[in-house]
């Protein structure tokens, strides 16, 4: 893909910006070798810009191993071990790695996201499409996935969780902020979140599920040990808890907000070893069977 001169100046770049592209490339040139002569350079804000001007291509391109200061590539890449980059992370396709992903800055992936080891992120992370990875996920920043999510251990997210569809972790899910799922939310072990957690289908966990304000599931939640929230909880169908499920003071504990009064016992049932202060919809089951 050939960008020229002309084609760039009518997407209005700042001025030190394309003066420098002037110099360095006169009436213009290969997309792909701009991105990369930018990044050399050190101009990776810039190279960021052109590729959120011109978007993604069909370029492949299939390494052994990256180790960087940044990455902005257009296209699909593929690497056989690991990704190591100290600041910002561009992909326009999608990334496949056989090894782990550590990026100091900003990861922003265009489509899928697939790692064999794990991913570590000092800032953000935003995956256009489905985001997997054999190990953890450590995010300081941001994470939103705009597909399903599924990690094989961890998954520790300093600021809000976003995940348009599905999300799988294999073992504690814990996250400084709110965490919304537009699907259903599964954890091996705990779930711990500091703001309110809120999953449009069920949300379940191994062990036990913890909200700093309120927890909300447009099907069922279920819990190995303990359900609580600071908040309120409110499940379109059923509440189970191996241990115990605990609302918020002065908060109130609703099962079944989605289905008819009459199909409580059937499908808006709620279990733990005591009934719950503060029930105000549901049928109340008595201790789960486990």
């Amino acid at each position: 893909m050939v960008l020229t001169r002309s084609f760039v100046r009518a997407k209005r770049p700042c001025t030190d910006g394309f003066r420098w592209f002037v110099r360095q490339f006169g009436e213009g040139g290969n997309y792909q070798a701009m991105l990369d002569e930018m990044v050399a350079a050190g101009r990776v804000g810039d190279a960021c810009w052109l590729l959120e001007q011109f978007g993604p291509t069909d370029e492949l391109r299939v390494v052994d191993a990256i180790e960087a200061d940044a990455i902005v590539f257009a296209g699909t890449l593929e690497v056989r071990g690991g990704v190591d980059v100290d600041g910002v992370l561009r992909v326009g396709r999608s990334l496949q790695a056989g090894g782990g992903v550590r990026a100091g800055g900003e990861v922003r992936i265009g489509a899928d996201l697939r790692v064999a080891g794990g991913v570590r992120a000092e800032a953000g992370v935003h995956v256009g499409g489905d985001l997997r990875a054999d190990w953890g996920v450590d995010c300081v920043g941001e994470l939103r996935c705009d597909g399903d999510l599924r990690t094989g251990w961890d998954l520790r997210c300093g600021a809000r969780l976003v995940v348009a569809g599905n999300a799988f972790v294999g073992l504690d899910l814990l996250a400084d902020e709110g965490v919304r799922c537009a699907r259903g939310l599964q954890a091996g072990a705990d779930i711990r979140v500091a703001d309110t957690l809120r999953a449009g289908q069920g949300i379940a966990a191994g062990g036990s599920i913890h909200a700093g304000l309120h927890l909300e599931a447009g099907w069922g939640i279920k819990a190995g040990g303990v359900i609580a929230a600071a908040g309120a909880i409110r499940a379109g169908e059923s509440l189970v808890a191996g241990e115990a499920i605990r609302a918020g003071a002065g908060y109130g504990v609703f099962a079944g907000l989605d289905v008819q009064m009459a199909a409580w016992e059937a499908s808006a049932r709620v279990s733990a070893p005591q009934r719950p202060a503060g029930l105000m919809s549901g049928w109340w089951a008595g201790p789960a069977a486990y």
